[in-house]
C-alpha cells in the first residue's frame, strides 16, 4: 500500500539526486580532454542518436528541445512493450492507460495533459503515428512492434507541432523501408498465459517499388476476474497490422503510403471498490483486479488509418512535402461505475469520431539558415453517447450524447539562423484558427436503457447546439550556443496554445450555463538548458529547467448532486509550473553502461472559480486543489551490461524506477495515491550470426500496487461509488526471435 513507501521514497530521491546534480558540476573542459585510457574507451563510445522534433533528422545533443529518444533495440532490451512504458525513461511524464478501459492513453507532460477521455474533448499532448496526428485517446496506448523509435518531446511544441501539443508530443515513429529484403518473427509466452506473436517484413517489388508489412497479435488472460460472472477482468486480445508503400520515382522524388488497422477486443474493465457499498452491503475484493458487473463484459474498440507522403527534394537546399491523412476510430464498450452485480450506475458506451488532414512542408537547409514552414489543415468529427443507468428505486436512465465537428487551419514558419560559428538564434511562429460546432443532449428515460434508445423521454435535462471560433497565435523565441564541439548551451520562450470547446456532458437543468463553451487556454513557457558530452564521448548529461505561465486552464469537475452527475469544463483561471530534468548516459567500460533520469515538478494552482451546483455559488477553491497526474519527482536508474559468450552475446538490463506522491484528480480523494519505486529486469541473448535472440523479462519485480485512475462519486444515487484500476502487477516472459 501507499504507506509502505516512504522508507523506498527516502533512499531512493536524495541519492539520485545527489549522483545526477553532481555529475552536472563537471567544468565543460572536460568535454575536450583525452581520456588516459585511450583504447578502451574509443571502443566505448556512446552511438549518435538522430530525432525528428523539429521535422527532419539531426543529433539529438545538436537539438534545442529537451526530448527523449528510445530506438528500437533498447526498447527491446528494456521489456518495453506498451507505449505507457516509456514514461519511465521520459522525466517529468505520465504516460497511463485510463480508467475502464485497455487501450485509451492519459497522457501528461510536466503538468500540462487531459484527464477525460471523453468524445470532443482536446489532449494536452499530441500523439503522432510518423507524422500523423492521433485526435482521440482511444486506441493510442499503442502497443510496441515494427518500430524505428519512440520521440517524448517535452514542453509546448506549439510552432512546429501545433494542435493540441501544449504539454509537448509523444511520436511513435515506425521502421522505414530501404528496399532490403527482411524479415522478423517473434513469440512471446509468458504468465497470466500470454501469447503473443509478431511478425514483419520488407522487401523491393522492383528497384523503385518496396514493401512493408506487419502483424502482431496479443493475448493474455486476466490479471482479475468478474466474480460474479466468472469473465475475465484486465486481459488482452488485440489484433494489429500495418502495410507500407515507397515509390522513389526519381532521385529526388519519393511517395510513400500506410495504412494500419488496430482491433482491441480484451474485455471491459471493471473497477476495484475501496468502500463497501451502501446499498449490497459488498465489501472490497481482496485482489485489486477483482470486480462485480451486472453488465456484459463486451467491448470493441477499432482504430486505423491511413496516410500518402510525398517529398520532393527540389535542390540541395529545399524540400517540398506533403502529408495527406484520414483516421476513424470506433469503440463499443461497458462501464460498470459502482462495480456490483446490482444493476444500477450501469453505463454502456459508444463512440466514434473521424479526422482527415493535410499538411504541406517547405524546408530549407542552408549553411547558416535552416528552416520548417508550412501550411496545415485538420477536419474532425467525433460523436458519442453514453447512458447511466439508476436503478436503485429509481428506475430510470440518463442518457448523454452529441457530436461535436472541429475544422482547423495553421500556418506555421520557424527557422535557425547561425550567427557566428558558435552562436545561433531561432525564431518562428505559428497561427491557428479552430471552428467548433457541437450538439448536446441529456434525457431522462424510464427503465434500463441502452444509448440511442427508441422512446420518449420524461425530461430534458440538456439539448442545445453551439458554434465558437478560437484563434491564437503562438511565437517561439530561442538561442543556442556551441560553447564547445560537445557542449551546447540553449534558452528559449515558447507559447502553447489549445483551443476552448463545449462540455458534452453538459447538465443545464442543473448549471443554466453548461451550453456555454469554454475559451482556449494557454501557457507561456521559458526553459533554459545544456546538452552535453564528456570524456572524449563515454558520458552525455542534458539538463533544462523551465517555468510555465499556465492560463485559463481547461478543468473537467464531475460532482454528484441530486442522484446525478453535474459536469462542468472550468477555464480554471491561472497556475505556475516549475521544475527541472536532468538525463545521464554513461559508458562506464566497453560492456557497462548506466543511465540516470531526474524530473522535478512544482505546479501549483494561483486561482480556480468555479460555479457550485449545489451552493449555486462562484467558488475559489484554489487553497484545495493541486494537479493531477503531475508526481513531484520521477526519476529512473539503471544499468545494461553486455557479456561475450562462445554462442553470442548477452545484454542484461536492470532498473528502479520512482515516483513520487500522484493526485488522480484535481480535487483530493482517497484515490490519490502515495509515491513507490518499480524494478524491472532483463536478458537478451543475440546469436553470433545474428539471425537469433532470446529474450527473459520481470517486469514490476516487486509486484507493487500501483493505483493510476478512478471513479470518485461518493454520494450518487444513495451509493459510495469510489472505484480504482491499476497498473500492471509482476509479470515475466520469455521472447525467441528471429531475423534475416
Amino acid at each position: 500500500m501507499a504507506h509502505n513507501n516512504k522508507k523506498t521514497k527516502t533512499v531512493f530521491q536524495p541519492t539520485l539526486l545527489a549522483l545526477l546534480i553532481g555529475s552536472a558540476l563537471f567544468n565543460p573542459a572536460l568535454a575536450e580532454q583525452a581520456s588516459e585510457d585511450s583504447a578502451e574507451q574509443e571502443e566505448a563510445t556512446l552511438e549518435v542518436i538522430q530525432v525528428t522534433a523539429r521535422k527532419t533528422a539531426e543529433n539529438l545533443q545538436q537539438v534545442p528541445v529537451a526530448v527523449t529518444s528510445i530506438g528500437a533495440e533498447a526498447l527491446a532490451q528494456r521489456g518495453i512493450e506498451n507505449i505507457t512504458a516509456v514514461q519511465a525513461y521520459s522525466p517529468n511524464t505520465t504516460l497511463q492507460v485510463s480508467r475502464g478501459t485497455n487501450s485509451t492513453l492519459t497522457a501528461y507532460i510536466r503538468g500540462i495533459g487531459q484527464q477525460d477521455p471523453l468524445w470532443g474533448f482536446e489532449s494536452g499532448v499530441g500523439i503522432y503515428i510518423d507524422d500523423v496526428y492521433m485526435a482521440r485517446p482511444q486506441g493510442a496506448a499503442l502497443d510496441v512492434y515494427d518500430v524505428e523509435r519512440i520521440e517524448v518531446l517535452r514542453g509546448p511544441q506549439g510552432t512546429l507541432y501545433g494542435r493540441n501539443t501544449i504539454g509537448g508530443a509523444v511520436k511513435y515513429i515506425t521502421k522505414p523501408l530501404s528496399g532490403d529484403t527482411e524479415l522478423s518473427l517473434r513469440g512471446t509466452v509468458g504468465n497470466y498465459g500470454q501469447k503473443d506473436f509478431k511478425i514483419a517484413g520488407q522487401t523491393a517489388l522492383t528497384d523503385k517499388l518496396f514493401f512493408g508489412a506487419a502483424l502482431a497479435t496479443l493475448n493474455r488472460d486476466g490479471f482479475g476476474t468478474y466474480l460474479n460472472t466468472g469473465a475475465e477482468n484486465y486481459n488482452k486480445e488485440i489484433l494489429s497490422g500495418r502495410v507500407s508503400l515507397q515509390y522513389q520515382a526519381t532521385d529526388n522524388l519519393r511517395f510513400s503510403f500506410a495504412a494500419d488497422r488496430t482491433e482491441d477486443d480484451s474485455n471491459s474493465k471493471g473497477g476495484h471498490r475501496l468502500t463497501p457499498s451502501l446499498v449490497t452491503g459488498d465489501t472490497p475484493p481482496e485482489s485489486v483486479f477483482d470486480s462485480n458487473t451486472s453488465m456484459p463484459a463486451d467491448n470493441s474498440v477499432v482504430t486505423e488509418g491511413q496516410s500518402l507522403t510525398i517529398a520532393w527534394d527540389v535542390n540541395d537546399h529545399w524540400t517540398l512535402k506533403s502529408i495527406t491523412a484520414k483516421r476513424e476510430g470506433v469503440t463499443d464498450t461497458n462501464i460498470d461505475f459502482d462495480a456490483t452485480a446490482l444493476p444500477s450506475l450501469d453505463v454502456p458506451a459508444f463512440y466514434e469520431d473521424e479526422q482527415t488532414s493535410q499538411e504541406l512542408q517547405l524546408l530549407f537547409n542552408g549553411d547558416k539558415l535552416k528552416m520548417a514552414s508550412g501550411l496545415y489543415y485538420f477536419k474532425g468529427d467525433a460523436c458519442g453517447a453514453f447512458g447511466t443507468v439508476l436503478v436503485q428505486g429509481l428506475g430510470l436512465t440518463i442518457e448523454n450524447g452529441g457530436c461535436v465537428e472541429t475544422d482547423s487551419v495553421a500556418a506555421y514558419v520557424q527557422g535557425s539562423y547561425q550567427f557566428t560559428d558558435k552562436l545561433s538564434f531561432t525564431l518562428g511562429g505559428r497561427y491557428t484558427e479552430d471552428d467548433k460546432d457541437a450538439d448536446v443532449y441529456r434525457f431522462v428515460y424510464l427503465g434500463y436503457k441502452l444509448p440511442r434508445a427508441d422512446g420518449t423521454p420524461i425530461a430534458v435535462q440538456s439539448d442545445f447546439d453551439g458554434s465558437e471560433s478560437f484563434s491564437h497565435f503562438s511565437p517561439r523565441l530561442g538561442f543556442e550556443y556551441q560553447s564547445s564541439d560537445n557542449f551546447m548551451w540553449y534558452g528559449s520562450y515558447t507559447d502553447g496554445f489549445k483551443s476552448g470547446g463545449f462540455d458534452m456532458r453538459g447538465n443545464q437543468s442543473i448549471n443554466p450555463n453548461a451550453g456555454d463553451p469554454y475559451q482556449e487556454e494557454t501557457v507561456d513557457t521559458f526553459e533554459i538548458g545544456f546538452k552535453s558530452e564528456w570524456n572524449n564521448r563515454t558520458i552525455r548529461l542534458n539538463a533544462a529547467a523551465f517555468s510555465s505561465s499556465y492560463n485559463d486552464m481547461q478543468v473537467t469537475v464531475q460532482r454528484a448532486v441530486n442522484n446525478t452527475v453535474a459536469s462542468q469544463v472550468l477555464n480554471a483561471a491561472s497556475a505556475d509550473i516549475r521544475g527541472f530534468e536532468v538525463e545521464m548516459i554513461s559508458v562506464v567500460t566497453s560492456n557497462l553502461e548506466f543511465i540516470g533520469i531526474l524530473g522535478y515538478t512544482d505546479a501549483k494552482f494561483n486561482e480556480v472559480v468555479f460555479f457550485d451546483p449545489v451552493s449555486q455559488t462562484n467558488t475559489d477553491v484554489s487553497d484545495i486543489w493541486s494537479f493531477a497526474n503531475t508526481p513531484e519527482w520521477t526519476g529512473t536508474l539503471g544499468l545494461k551490461y553486455t557479456q561475450s559468450a562462445g554462442i553470442g552475446e548477452i545484454v542484461y538490463n536492470v532498473m528502479g524506477s520512482y515516483r513520487a506522491d500522484t493526485q488522480i484528480f484535481e480535487v483530493p480523494s482517497v484515490l490519490d495515491f502515495g509515491g513507490y519505486t518499480i524494478f524491472n529486469a532483463g536478458a537478451i541473448w543475440y546469436s553470433n550470426d545474428g539471425h537469433w535472440d532470446l529474450s527473459a523479462q520481470v517486469r514490476n519485480i516487486g509486484d507493487k500496487e500501483t493505483r493510476i485512475a478512478g471513479y470518485n462519486f461518493p454520494l450518487l444515487a444513495g451509493e459510495q461509488t469510489i472505484t480504482a484500476y491499476y497498473g500492471d502487477p509482476r509479470t515475466y516472459s520469455l521472447t525467441l526471435g528471429y531475423r534475416f
